[in-house]
């Protein structure tokens, strides 16, 4: 069993940005030839990738922090469960509010799970959908 103080310093170590399925995304899509920006401040919830010739902003969300539905990678910790359980819904209702933000901006908003970009074949089909995405008119 880890200590408070163990598992609090493991939790720090939880990027937010560059994750490993965040880079094999941007790997495959830039194989593709499509290019984007990288968590553009000027957006609601800074998009991980953004195609603003394109009006789409990607999230490439963790199963376990994003609450994944279905998913075996989406546990919940049996130690603290009420902050926890409290975190997540935290978690999802910023997501939320975030992509309502962008889409009444006029942002196409695609959420590509961890578990997705792990598979191949799943992979390979998040980059034929951004890239048959028409461009923007403006």
């Amino acid at each position: 069993m880890q200590t408070t103080k163990e598992r609090s310093a493991l939790m720090r170590l939880v990027r937010g940005k560059h994750t490993k399925p965040e880079m094999r995304l941007r790997k495959a899509l830039h194989a593709a030839g499509v290019r984007f920006r990288l968590h553009d401040p000027r957006l609601p919830g800074r998009p991980d990738l953004v195609l603003p010739g394109r009006r789409l902003a990607l999230f490439v969300h963790g199963c376990f922090w994003h609450r994944h539905e279905g998913c075996s990678r989406t546990t919940t910790p049996k130690a603290n469960n009420a902050y926890w359980t409290h975190k997540f819904a935290e978690n999802i209702e910023r997501d939320m509010r975030k992509t309502n933000q962008l889409r009444q901006s006029g942002w196409d908003v695609r959420v590509v799970w961890e578990c997705e970009i792990l598979d191949e074949a799943a992979l390979g089909e998040i980059v034929r959908a951004v890239v048959a995405t028409p461009k923007a008119s403006r």
